[in-house]
């Protein structure tokens, strides 16, 4: 049940009353405090498998992009990195949208994930910045409807966020961001012939 929470978008409160229909008496707050426990942990074994299956693909290709999260009324940003599959590769929430913030996003996710082959990013100038500095601007490609890809991931993030009435804390929405799009990854149904299943 803890894991449905993540993967639909339901408040703790729609989950206790789940729970309470098949005759399961549970507070919200016992709820939450699973999903804190056990969340991160399904979601660090998720996201280890997926790493481990997709270091020696030589043609991965990487999406990145940002999103506006209010937190407490101030805008905060989610940067993103998806594959060419649409899963998840990393999240990480910034109070700047800077180069700063780039070069930490892009260092992180590299450090876990190994370099791609190629990675697309909307026109955002701390992106160009932070890949000189890396010194791989020679896979960067940037193209007016070429992002779609990581565009279209936010949608699930959007739904969830609406359920939860938004956040309160940046080490709330950084939790969830990560648990979330390992357990969506999971669920996600994957199109015939793909690469996370190709022998």
């Amino acid at each position: 049940m803890v894991l449905q929470n993540v993967r639909f978008p339901l408040s703790l409160r729609n989950v206790e009353d789940l729970l309470f229909e098949r005759g399961i008496d549970v507070c919200h707050e016992t709820v939450r405090h699973w999903w804190n426990r056990f969340g991160p942990m399904f979601a660090a074994d998720v996201r280890r498998q997926r790493v481990s299956r997709m270091k020696g693909f030589r043609q991965w290709k990487w999406h990145r992009d940002e999103v506006y999260v209010k937190i407490n009324g101030e805008m905060h940003y989610l940067w993103r990195a998806v594959d060419q599959e649409g899963e998840v590769l990393e999240s990480y929430v910034t109070k700047t949208r800077d180069k700063k913030a780039a070069l930490r996003f892009m260092k992180k996710a590299l450090k876990r994930h190994g370099l791609p082959a190629e990675i697309t990013t909307d026109g955002l100038r701390s992106y160009k910045a932070a890949m000189t500095e890396l010194g791989n601007t020679d896979k960067q490609e940037v193209g007016r409807w070429a992002n779609n890809r990581v565009e279209n991931s936010h949608l699930p993030f959007r739904r969830r966020e609406r359920a939860m009435l938004r956040f309160r804390q940046m080490k709330s929405l950084q939790k969830f961001a990560s648990v979330h799009a390992s357990v969506h990854n999971q669920f996600a149904s994957r199109p015939f012939g793909s690469i996370s299943n190709a022998t």
